[in-house]
């Protein structure tokens, strides 16, 4: 396993996964968001936009008052209303964000690109003065054209930045292309690069594994997805696939990614999907007879990584596609052996209640449901 130190986890559930429309969360949830980012390993937390307001910064505030393990960012635009804000909260780090696409930078802002460079050399330099340590950051990055963002790059490093965001703020890149940017961008700086992928397309995780690979040495994520629109490349997909696909460990507790995750939902009123990966409350569940008799073999055999690793475990279910290994294991945990021919009249037993009730059968269902069995077993005999 690859523990690259340089692959830095910046989660930003506390600014951009606030973002999410109709997602607010409480002084205290915050708080406790932070803790338990912290707490899992979290080392480097975006903790949100002071010039939203004094509340805003008085979070911040409480938030580095904790002292936490963890490194504290905090966002705002690259222009003169937003750096006395930003620079009062005693954070050290600030990450400031300006367009760099021409559509944004006309249409958004209507300035030209010799504005946009200005701004930089201008605004990163008085920040970087004040004693901060700055990350400059390309809003609509991947819309831009690649020879500009090479002299935005210029302009950062020159005015004393130490990293640069590379932002698909609409989600539009797919992973081939996200490689070729993102290697250009490290071929050419010696900032740190770092990936902010949104999830339009349903690519973030793709997208940001991809930039890894291409040399990123940072990356944005949010717990269970959070974040505008279709959200941002989760903190738990994140990590999980850089440790089995990469080989790349990034320190963090994975144990801790259910109550996290449990954590944010009832915070952000965004319950989790059952089938999302990692932390999908139905992600280890099995059915299918082939499967549930392969695993009950040898685990590996319809197991891509283990789920004790995530603080999870396997839950066999049974139902219509149930075969007479799941239901021999149902009964065995009843303390009831099955013989062969019980088990077979009691799969198809499983499977028309299933059908039927639109449940699993519970173990006082299943008890009688055996006794069903055991009658007409009699009858038979």
């Amino acid at each position: 396993m690859d523990t690259r130190p340089n692959i830095i986890i910046n989660d930003t559930t506390l600014r951009d996964g606030e973002q999410t429309a109709g997602v607010a969360f409480t002084a205290e949830e915050k708080l406790a968001i932070a803790r338990a980012l912290s707490h899992a390993g979290v080392p480097e937390l975006e903790v949100g936009i002071p010039a939203m307001g004094a509340e805003e910064c008085e979070i911040i505030r409480a938030m580095a008052d904790m002292r936490l393990p963890s490194r504290l960012i905090v966002w705002g635009r690259l222009c003169e209303a937003d750096l006395d804000a930003t620079l009062s909260c005693g954070v050290e780090r600030v990450h400031l964000s300006i367009p760099v696409s021409d559509l944004q930078i006309a249409r958004k802002l209507g300035r030209d690109r010799r504005w946009i460079l200005d701004a930089i050399s201008r605004l990163v330099r008085q920040v970087v003065d004040s004693g901060a340590s700055v990350s400059l950051g390309g809003e609509d990055a991947s819309r831009a054209d690649v020879e500009f963002l090479l002299q935005v790059l210029d302009r950062a490093a020159e005015a004393g930045a130490t990293r640069f965001r590379f932002a698909d703020t609409l989600g539009i890149l797919e992973p081939f292309g996200t490689y070729e940017i993102i290697k250009r961008l490290v071929q050419a700086t010696d900032l740190e690069i770092e990936m902010h992928a949104h999830n339009d397309l349903g690519l973030a995780t793709a997208n940001t594994l991809a930039a890894v690979r291409a040399g990123a040495s940072h990356i944005n994520t949010t717990v269970n997805g959070l974040g505008e629109r279709a959200g941002n490349a989760p903190l738990e997909e994140s990590v999980m696939a850089l440790r089995h696909a990469c080989g790349i460990d990034t320190g963090i507790d994975t144990h801790q990614f259910p109550s996290v995750s449990h954590l944010v939902a009832a915070a952000s009123g965004r319950p989790v999907a059952a089938n999302k990966s990692i932390v999908g409350a139905a992600v280890f569940a099995h059915e299918s007879g082939i499967h549930v008799d392969g695993l009950l073999k040898d685990k590996r055999n319809y197991q891509s990584f283990d789920p004790e690793e995530v603080g999870r475990e396997h839950c066999i279910i049974l139902g219509k596609h149930s075969g007479t290994a799941a239901v021999k294991h149902a009964y065995a945990e009843l303390g009831i052996a099955l013989d062969d021919f019980t088990a077979h009249l009691l799969l198809a037993s499983v499977r028309q209640f299933s059908i039927l009730g639109k449940r699993q059968p519970t173990g006082s269902d299943l008890q009688h449901l055996y006794t069903e069995a055991t009658v007409l077993s009699g009858r038979i005999m």
